[in-house]
């Protein structure tokens, strides 16, 4: 006999669904709000039910039987027609409500998350906004987030991205005081002459390498320094004491260089590039609590200086 959905069986459906996207039982249980236990057994009922193993899990991993992928290959977009269909209906509330999931860099949750969160929590009193404030460039639909904010460089060719906030230079910086030590740079590969405050992106093995521009040609200079860093933070923090150059956004430094604090070097091998994006998957229906953020965030970045 052919099984049927009834009942509590659409539950059991979805969580395959979400364990099968995530291969975790643990990050699962976490978006679907339940304890890892409870998620388990639910996974046994449906396999019982069903009378096959749809997945195999070790202490260690999970991952799909062969009759668990191709279950997987024909719930997945019967689960987005449905959950579209719940969009689409929600249209119809007074309020949007629900919860946002968002993942963005640092500079960018300072610049335009955290100055609009208290005007749009009183706005939307029944919307959930779920922050993760982290440099690392992460899948944002295997990781749950609804949308990401992030660089451009780092914009997935298949999400739909708009920028925000205008382009962005990055230049080197350092103390009056380390310059009057060490002289300035007249050139990018002067640099190497210098001790230099190295930042990591979370999640590589290797600092990033500063980029200038010399004739309209981008170009990157591999500097070296006795500080790496993953906090872009720390970095500033470093060579506000002197132990170096650092290479900072206009957003990060233009206010030290105003106070006097740092000092600006290598004008003329600094151009303009693409700055933050606003990032998410191409969907058919966006739910209106994600609409409802999205335009406050972008309201916050037109009025941002």
């Amino acid at each position: 006999m052919t099984p049927t959905v009834q009942g509590s069986e659409f539950a059991q459906l979805r969580t395959f669904v979400t364990v099968a996207e995530l291969l975790s039982f643990s990050r699962a249980a976490e978006r679907l709000g339940v304890t890892p236990s409870s998620l388990s057994q639910t996974i046994r009922n449906l396999e019982e039910r069903l009378g096959i193993r749809l997945l195999n899990r070790t202490t260690r991993s999970v991952a799909l039987t062969p009759a668990g992928e191709t279950l997987l290959l024909r719930l997945r977009p019967a689960m987005d027609e449905i959950n579209a269909a719940l969009a689409s209906a929600t249209r119809f509330r007074d309020t949007p409500a629900g919860t946002v999931r968002v993942h963005a860099a640092r500079l960018a949750a300072q610049a335009f998350v955290l100055p609009m969160l208290g005007a749009f929590s009183r706005s939307y009193p029944e919307i959930t906004v779920d922050v993760t404030v982290d440099d690392a460039v992460v899948d944002i639909v295997s990781g749950g987030w609804d949308v990401a904010i992030r660089p451009g460089e780092v914009v997935e060719r298949d999400m739909i991205a708009v920028e925000i906030g205008g382009p962005l230079v990055q230049y080197p910086v350092a103390t009056p005081d380390y310059i009057a030590r060490r002289g300035t740079p007249k050139a990018p590969e002067q640099l190497l002459d210098h001790n230099c405050i190295l930042w990591r992106w979370a999640g590589q093995s290797l600092p990033y390498a500063w980029e200038f521009c010399r004739n309209g040609n981008w170009f990157e200079l591999v500097v070296k320094g006795t500080i790496i860093v993953s906090d872009r933070a720390m970095m500033l923090a470093a060579c506000l004491d002197g132990a170096g150059i650092a290479f900072a956004t206009n957003r990060e430094a233009d206010a030290l260089i105003a106070e006097g604090r740092l000092v600006r070097m290598l004008d003329p091998y600094c151009e303009p590039y693409p700055g933050y994006f606003l990032c998410y998957p191409r969907q058919r229906q966006m739910a209106p609590a994600l609409r409802a953020f999205m335009d406050a965030l972008r309201m916050t970045a037109r009025q941002d200086p």
